[in-house]
């Protein structure tokens, strides 16, 4: 089996020649996460550390199960975690699920969440969703973390809904990202962003409007990094969320201007953030990247993240 884009971020194992006797080629097996594919190389994140392999020593490589499959309370409970830091200005309940909106900026803060009983049949449940964004203009959306929104997805397909790229929701010990990351003094850490910080995040994401204001600053415990260069512009930013009673540090806007990127500064800001996480008593961070984004997923990697589980972005059918 030939490994594919599509299984970056999953577990697989690859067996690789590693030499010949008697005419014979020698075989080892590498077992980990696969971080990143190109034309010539692939890279694994085994339990020693990153391990890159050209595909010319390649003889056999396949998507594996993982180890351990979270159970559902703990999806729920990182879910929940990652809304809380994540808040949208308007938000409801429809049983167990939620309702958000905000204005359309990103799709996490827009789109219903299933991951309780919604106190009717799933078809009805549905219905409510699209009616609940329909009322306010808006496409109606649903997060199906997987597996555990499975049945959702299902009925989704049913219907026509259609899916936006699949995103893993990573996470990693703050002590693993603290091991592989480096003390600097030029990462700065505010309760509010800045206007350059500011600038950053419209230019990535192409608009900043009222209710991105909200989602950003309206965590009780964040901290925005700036990362300036020598004449003062801001080279690299990042925001960080302590949520789920204190247990969990959210990663988010990672970012770094074109001209400064593959100098490291990603990882200083994420070493930033985990240090003031470990400070508060934070024991464990996650991020949401999407699957098909490989060098941050592979960046990540180098930092201890693995994937805890995955979510897709459900549209329902254009009227």
């Amino acid at each position: 089996m030939v490994l594919r884009r599509q299984d970056v971020g999953h577990r697989v194992v690859v067996r690789r020649i590693v030499g010949v006797r008697n005419d014979r080629p020698l075989y080892t097996d590498a077992l980990g996460e696969l971080v990143e594919i190109t034309e010539t190389d692939l890279t694994i994140a085994t339990s020693k550390g990153p391990l890159r392999v050209p595909l010319s020593e390649v003889h056999r490589a396949k998507r594996v199960p993982p180890t351990r499959r979270p159970n559902a309370a703990d999806v729920i409970a990182l879910e929940l975690a990652a809304n809380e830091a994540w808040p949208p200005p308007v938000q409801e309940q429809l049983g167990g699920w939620l309702l958000r909106a905000a204005d359309g900026w990103t799709g996490r803060a827009n789109s219903a969440l299933p991951i309780g009983d919604p106190d009717r049949p799933l078809e009805a449940a549905i219905d409510a969703v699209e009616r609940w964004y329909e009322a306010r203009g808006a496409q109606p959306l649903i997060n199906t973390p997987l597996p555990l929104a499975a049945p959702v997805g299902a009925s989704l397909d049913t219907r026509g809904w259609t899916a936006r790229p699949l995103v893993l929701v990573q996470t990693a010990p703050v002590r693993s990202i603290l091991d592989a990351t480096t003390t600097r003094a030029r990462v700065e850490l505010t309760r509010t962003p800045s206007d350059a910080w500011l600038a950053i995040t419209a230019e990535r994401k192409g608009s900043l409007p009222e209710a991105a204001r909200h989602i950003l600053t309206a965590v009780r415990q964040v901290r925005f990094a700036h990362m300036y260069g020598e004449s003062g512009d801001l080279l690299a930013a990042g925001r960080g969320t302590i949520t789920g009673d204190g247990h969990w540090l959210g990663l988010a806007l990672v970012e770094v201007v074109p001209e400064a990127r593959r100098g490291g500064l990603a990882q200083d800001v994420v070493g930033a953030l985990a240090r003031w996480a470990a400070e508060t008593g934070a024991s464990r961070a996650f991020l949401q990247v999407e699957e098909r984004n490989a060098a941050a997923v592979a960046l990540y990697a180098k930092l201890g993240f693995t994937t805890h589980h995955s979510y897709l972005t459900r549209e329902a059918p254009k009227a």
